[in-house]
């Protein structure tokens, strides 16, 4: 359903995330920067940085973490004026967040204005981003990594030596790959209950030899 439009979304709920100033850090970009309650701003900017660390552009990173955290779905002109980012800049890394499928668009009653809010199941926002990295990373791997194997059998320069690590290297990455979809198949509850076990279900598998 749509929603009614309201006033800006750093003073909706009574939060006035404008109020508070931050010496932490900066934005990508500062010009024009509002000011932003020092807990959030750390955690855009920290959000920024992982997102960095994968690979992943850090505008994109701070404007998920900032629609993570906001209250009211929020406008590309919003999100500009509050992290101080160019609005070209804004545009392409909400094209990129949509990609990811982590934000939305969402209609507003009374504005035609485009309004973006994130997905804020952290159980889903996890799956999404995992989902994402194995398209990109995981899949291109066991192909390459395939295409190396079968190649090298056939090539008399290969040493066994680098034949049997590109076997290794394959059947790891393709175990990983077979756990990541059968963990998708995991009911959510059940899920949650394996991962709570953590080092007791180590007591039930069968001793090996330590390396």
């Amino acid at each position: 359903m749509p929603r009614t439009a309201a006033g800006p979304p750093w003073t909706r709920g009574g939060l006035d995330i404008r109020a508070v100033t931050s010496d932490i850090s900066v934005m990508t970009e500062t010009t024009g920067k509002k000011k932003l309650p020092a807990v959030v701003e750390r955690f855009i900017l920290h959000w920024g940085d992982m997102g960095d660390e994968w690979g992943v552009n850090r505008s994109v990173s701070q404007i998920h973490g900032l629609l993570y955290l906001a209250e009211a779905p929020m406008t590309a002109e919003d999100i500009a004026e509050t992290l101080g980012m160019a609005r070209s800049n804004v545009s392409n890394s909400i094209k990129e967040l949509l990609a990811w499928n982590l934000i939305r668009r969402v209609p507003i009653l009374g504005d035609r204005r485009d309004h973006f809010e994130a997905e804020t199941d952290i159980w889903e926002v996890a799956a999404r981003i995992a989902a994402r990295r194995k398209e990109r990373e995981i899949d291109p791997a066991i192909d390459a990594l395939r295409a190396c194997v079968s190649d090298a059998a056939d090539d008399p320069t290969i040493s066994p030596v680098a034949s049997k690590r590109l076997k290794e290297m394959l059947a790891f990455t393709e175990l990983v790959d077979r756990w990541y979809m059968q963990m998708l198949g995991v009911p959510r509850p059940r899920l949650v209950a394996l991962i709570k076990l953590g080092e007791k279900i180590v007591s039930f598998l069968p001793a090996g030899k330590s390396r």
